[in-house]
């Protein structure tokens, strides 16, 4: 089956809530899939919604999560406190472990597009040394499109495939500009939207966003 790796044009735009939701759905249909978190700044929560989402409360946090910085700041800073070296390698190889190990594999990136990992090392060098098609997911508010243009910009530039986006809506309130844009995404960028949530839904069907 194939594997995703799920992007957001920003922070807090919602990858880890589209990525448990899938995780959910797919394991109700009897499919053994899995979410990675490489990198995690702060906390681990990202990484025990992961494990919640496959109803597996004993699998190990390190295999979901192998790079776990305590320090709440961007990664390549968090690295610095606590004089640890984040490796592209060590990332590269907690993906396969898992892609070994499971019928489908969910990538969950850290922040947005290039959040910086180390000096010349960012996010996406983990996404374009994975190779697998990216989801990408924007927060539905004024100015989503300019963002989805830009980071669509920078994945293609990498030699990477978008399958599409998923626009969630954080938001309780609606206005025109939320109701339009993906209308407007798609006209710009020939992109599919592969699911739009409403503010407070927590389920996704997979067969309908996987492509």
């Amino acid at each position: 089956m194939q594997n995703y790796f799920i992007a957001g044009t920003d922070s807090g735009v919602g990858k880890s809530f589209v990525l448990c939701a899938l995780l959910r759905d797919l394991c109700a249909r009897g499919i053994d899939a899995i979410g990675y978190k490489p990198v995690a700044c702060g906390e681990r929560t990202e990484a025990r919604d992961i494990r919640n989402a496959i109803n597996k409360p004993t699998y190990k946090l390190q295999l979901i999560n192998p790079i776990y910085l305590r320090t709440q700041a961007e990664p390549m800073m968090a690295a610095e406190l606590e004089r640890k070296e984040l490796s592209l390698q060590e990332m590269v190889q907690g993906y396969e472990t898992l892609a070994s190990a499971h019928q489908m594999v969910l990538v969950d990136g850290c922040g947005g597009w290039e959040t910086p990992l180390a000096v010349g090392l960012s996010m996406a060098d983990v996404a374009a040394a994975l190779a697998l098609p990216i989801i990408l997911v924007v927060n539905n508010r004024p100015g989503a499109a300019s963002l989805v243009q830009l980071t669509l910009r920078a994945i293609r530039e990498r030699g990477l495939t978008c399958a599409g986006v998923v626009l969630n809506h954080i938001g309780e309130e609606w206005s025109t500009a939320s109701v339009t844009i993906s209308r407007v995404i798609t006209e710009l960028t020939g992109l599919p939207i592969l699911a739009e949530l409403i503010h407070g839904q927590d389920y996704l069907d997979s067969e309908e966003v996987l492509p």
